[in-house]
């Protein structure tokens, strides 16, 4: 194909929100009732919700996945003094929840092949001050949760699951955001399903799920009775239309996530110095992104190859997370984990969503092939 020719093919996107009509529908139908905010249609997506992912655990929906990490916390009573153990590679919300309480996250390596928090090094990080462990599925690879709880029993420190990327994906036949005190699914616009935007927060007790309530609405179960100091992280009923509906779509999507993935597995085998996402025996993995690995990579060499997928080939992709959290500015601390900063210099995501096409699919696998022959 010609130089002419490449710049005439349309991108493939690194992620695509899919809105159809029977979401504007939805909407239209909430607008219509002239009652927009939180409502019937928030608590309607809060039990359809708990019912598909959630094993039937108490679902509260607010404003972002970030505020339902923020609300879960404070509704443990975490503050100042305490510490939470997290994964440094990750999205800085998954420390920020726990900074914004006053406590300290606390930063410990991944495993190299799943990019989840690594149980082995959580032990090691347990001072006297600890309270929390908070593991992320990231990609939607669930976190090795059987050791992690067994861990946290042990040594009486709770868990709160970051299942923002992890919609419907399971370990070891359990759905994640069930296994500890709370979880929380983001539900913004690229995440595997959305409401437009909004989170929900899986409880495992009543009144963990009172608590994040009354944070969500100002401290108030009943109108101008406010209990506690909280916030206005509702969730309107407009989103949660939207929600609602694209719930309905999810299974469908996540098989298409698995299917493009086994696609991309089977195109980009053996491609020396790639590595293709691994998934463990007993998880179901729901392809939030499908990340690579450019083996022994640099940054500089794994931004060149995206760059050349991008301009050259016009596929989208993207890296998540060029920089670990613990050296971000925010918290700009000194911490050697050899393996997250390893992985932050190799990874780059690759488009996996539903929207693919066949042609798609071959496109990207071809993409990736040319340019990791010509050694971008």
């Amino acid at each position: 194909m010609s130089a002419a020719e490449q710049d005439q093919l349309p991108m493939i996107p690194a992620a695509k929100p899919i809105i159809g009509q029977e979401e504007r529908e939805a909407v239209d139908r909430v607008m219509a009732t002239g009652m927009v905010a939180q409502g019937p249609e928030v608590a309607a997506f809060e039990s359809e919700f708990s019912a598909h992912l959630a094993g039937g655990l108490e679902c509260v929906a607010v404003n972002s996945g970030t505020s339902g990490q923020h609300l879960g916390m404070l509704a443990l009573g975490l503050g100042p003094g305490d510490e939470v153990i997290v994964p440094s590679f990750t999205f800085a919300a998954t420390a920020n929840s726990v900074a914004i309480t006053g406590a300290t996250p606390v930063f410990v390596d991944i495993d190299p092949e799943t990019f989840c928090i690594d149980p082995g090094a959580i032990e090691a990080a347990i001072t006297e001050r600890t309270v929390g462990i908070q593991p992320v599925h990231l990609y939607g690879h669930p976190a090795e949760m059987d050791r992690i709880m067994e861990l946290a029993q042990r040594r009486g420190l709770w868990v709160a699951e970051d299942a923002a990327q992890a919609h419907a994906a399971t370990w070891k036949g359990q759905q994640v955001g069930t296994f500890g005190a709370f979880g929380m699914f983001s539900l913004y616009p690229t995440k595997n399903m959305t409401s437009g935007e909004g989170g929900m927060v899986s409880c495992r007790d009543a009144e963990t799920a009172r608590q994040v309530r009354l944070l969500r609405n100002q401290g108030m179960e009943v109108q101008y009775a406010n209990e506690i100091a909280g916030f206005n992280n509702r969730m309107t009923d407009i989103h949660a239309a939207i929600g609602r509906v694209q719930l309905g779509k999810l299974d469908g999507w996540t098989a298409q996530r698995r299917e493009n993935a086994a696609r991309l597995d089977a195109g980009l085998a053996g491609i020396d110095g790639l590595a293709t996402p691994v998934v463990r025996e007993g998880a179901e993995h729901v392809y939030h992104q499908y990340t690579i690995r450019l083996l022994g990579a640099a940054g500089a060499e794994r931004d060149r190859f995206a760059t050349a997928l991008r301009e050259e080939h016009r596929v989208g992709c993207g890296v998540y997370y060029p920089t670990p959290v613990h050296r971000l500015p925010s918290f700009g601390l000194a911490l050697e984990l050899p393996v997250t900063e390893q992985i932050a210099a190799e990874v780059l995501s690759l488009p996996v969503h539903p929207s693919l096409s066949d042609d798609d699919l071959e496109r990207i696998i071809s993409a990736v092939r040319t340019v990791a022959g010509a050694g971008a």
